[in-house]
């Protein structure tokens, strides 16, 4: 995990509807990026949905939200669409920046393959791109009142 007051690796990915975004894209506003691991699985139904609810509030208090998965384009759009998800998913098949954002574990399995597993991480990153906030393995379901309270 990135450490607090570094400056936020930049990164340009596809959104939902293939439009490249960067994180320059929101200079100016805090960002809280999460990173999750599995378009419609039930943690990660769980945790945007409840970004999804309480975006409003974080609209209020300045701030965008950023889900980011190794899912493609097409999966975010599935995903968005089914559960009306206000905000920005990017993909990042290559998993690129969830290496860049050291949210990415290897390991072997039964089968002694290679496994990589996204570790459910959230940053906040403020108006100049610096990091300010980093939370390791957090609990998907209680995520967005947790970031919400950190932007209070």
């Amino acid at each position: 995990m990135l450490e607090v007051g570094t400056k936020a690796p930049e990164f340009s990915l596809p959104d939902q509807d293939g439009v490249m975004r960067s994180l320059a894209d929101w200079r100016g506003q805090k960002v809280v990026l999460y990173f999750y691991p599995k378009d419609m699985t039930s943690g990660c139904t769980s945790q945007a949905c409840s970004f999804g609810e309480m975006y409003p509030q974080f609209r209020e208090k300045g701030a965008v939200v950023v889900g980011v998965s190794k899912d493609t384009v097409e999966s975010h759009k599935r995903f968005q669409e089914k559960h009306s998800l206000p905000f920005t998913l990017l993909a990042d098949p290559e998993m690129e920046v969830l290496k860049a954002y050291e949210v990415l574990v290897e390991g072997l399995t039964k089968t002694g393959r290679i496994s990589r597993k996204v570790v459910r991480t959230t940053y906040l990153i403020d108006e100049e791109g610096v990091i300010v906030r980093a939370f390791g393995k957090v609990k998907a379901r209680d995520n967005a009142a947790q970031m919400l309270g950190e932007l209070e």
